[in-house]
């Protein structure tokens, strides 16, 4: 049974303005200059100040007489069709199937701005250095070679094949109508574990590292003990029981550390020395505020230098006027293009507003940051940064706790100390046995040094982590020095022992 009623609801959404705003704001700086792009590409009503713009010259501007024109329009209002012979709207707006290169590209830099990158010649893939290599074998038949070309096809980046062999056969089978069995597979890739780099086509860690063992010398009597260890005792080795190793293979310590040198030296992701020139990846950091000590005066800059000044195209402008100033005929064409210009306009001059709203949110916010945290600004201790959290800096800028959270997402600052995370700033805060709040970062911070400088023959367990910083005044939990040290990255004591 159908039932069909009325129903009122009072609800809150966010209109497409203040979601495209929250997109600005979480926008880095290298993001946001792709941004502007894109919106002058896509609104013809939105130009790029040009350098020649002098300040005193006088602006055309979006003048708000015009506000009410896209409501006078779609009441009824008239609008004058008779057009000049020097004003045509076709003129001014090419067809979409016919506009120029220049209109649809633009160029923010400057001569000395400009990045010059460095071309690189185009390479062969690994995959394709490996296929290279099968070429020059003589000994291997079509058959053979052809599956070894499917092998290699499934070798990751790392040099590793994944897959299990039953698999590869079950696809050769129903890709290729080939049947071969898992011990003919075994032959095959026996010839592609022959290939360089030394390791690639293994398995897994154990067999990668005795592959590249295996082109070593072998009359060395340190490198037959290192494929022993690696063969034999493969998990001693991984969990670094090195006493257990130099029992029951009888070795002095000493000993021992010169077969582990040979073994730490090979390479546990031989797909990783192929270095491709394509395949680069570059990840460049620019920080988005500049914080600058000026004999104990903290100034605070917004960097925007690749980032274009914006302003509403003057002849769309003057359209406006002319259209406004035309109301006697009711010309639909006209209408419509009054319509589409206003609203073209609108977006640009909202625009233009949410990039200003973006750079004083960012600005309030950076302001309240190093004041909280001033006393590191001036002197790059570590141990000054004070215990805060996004609830801190919102009720210093009055600003909600997301609207924080956007601001220090991906954003750097720049200082005389280095580049460094707004989100580094953020911590939470401990009591000391004294009463005073310290933040966490200084925990972490005694934890790195106390490891750093531990006995690596001893590592310091957590329990022992702990009560060193008991004594230091820092009443904490076990448990709370192991989520700590994993968040330094820092393996349990086991693994960080050494001979």
């Amino acid at each position: 049974m159908l039932d069909q009623r009325l129903q009122q609801k009072l609800q809150q959404k966010l209109s497409p303005q203040q979601i495209q705003l929250i997109k600005l704001l979480e926008i880095p700086v290298m993001a946001l200059e792709q941004r502007i792009k894109k919106e002058i590409e896509e609104n013809p009503a939105l130009e790029e100040l040009s350098e020649d713009y002098e300040v005193g010259q006088e602006e055309t501007g979006y003048d708000s007489e015009f506000d009410d024109t896209e409501d006078n329009v779609t009441n009824g209002d008239e609008i004058e069709s008779d057009f000049t012979d020097e004003f045509d709207l076709e003129d001014l707006m090419p067809a979409d199937d016919d506009v120029p290169l220049y209109r649809l590209t633009t160029n923010n830099y400057s001569q000395d701005d400009m990045q010059r990158e460095i071309p690189y010649s185009g390479g062969t893939t690994f995959h394709e250095y490996l296929v290279d290599q099968l070429g020059l074998k003589r000994d291997v038949d079509d058959d053979s070679r052809y599956i070894a070309e499917y092998i290699i096809g499934n070798i990751d980046d790392d040099g590793y094949l994944r897959r299990k062999l039953s698999s590869i056969a079950d696809d050769l089978v129903f890709t290729q109508n080939i049947r071969i069995s898992e011990a003919e597979l075994e032959k095959v890739l026996k010839i592609v574990q022959e290939l360089e780099p030394p390791g690639v086509g293994a398995r897994d860690l154990q067999e990668c590292l005795i592959l590249q063992i295996e082109r070593l010398d072998q009359t060395q009597e340190e490198v037959q003990l290192a494929s022993k260890i690696l063969r034999s005792y493969f998990n001693e080795f991984t969990r670094k029981h090195y006493q257990k190793i130099m029992q029951r293979l009888e070795l002095t310590e000493e000993k021992l550390k010169e077969v582990l040198d040979i073994i730490l030296h090979l390479n546990p992701k031989p797909g990783s020395a192929f270095n491709d020139p394509m395949q680069r990846d570059v990840n460049t950091i620019i920080p988005d505020f500049v914080v600058e000590n000026n004999n104990g005066e903290l100034t605070i800059t917004l960097n925007s230098r690749n980032v274009p000044e914006l302003r509403i195209n003057p002849s769309y402008i003057d359209m406006l006027e002319e259209y406004s100033a035309k109301r006697k005929n009711k010309n639909p064409n006209d209408r419509d293009t009054l319509i589409f210009v206003k609203q073209k306009i609108d977006s640009a001059k909202w625009f233009i507003d949410a990039i200003k709203q973006r750079q004083d949110t960012l600005l309030v916010t950076m302001e309240a940051i190093v004041n909280y945290q001033k006393e590191y600004f001036l002197t790059g201790d570590e141990r000054k940064i004070r215990p805060m959290i996004l609830k801190d800096i919102a009720d210093i800028t009055g600003l909600d706790i997301s609207t924080i959270s956007r601001v220090a997402n991906s954003k750097y600052v720049q200082t005389e100390f280095g580049i460094l995370s707004l989100k580094s700033f953020f911590s939470e805060s401990m009591a000391t046995e004294s009463g005073e709040e310290v933040s966490t970062r200084e925990i972490k911070n005694i934890l790195q040094e106390c490891i750093d400088n531990e006995d690596k023959r001893k590592p310091l367990t957590d329990e022992k982590l702990t009560e060193i910083l008991c004594e230091k005044g820092y009443n904490i939990a076990r448990r709370t020095v192991a989520k700590y040290r994993e968040q330094l990255n820092i393996p349990v004591a086991r693994l960080r022992k050494q001979i």
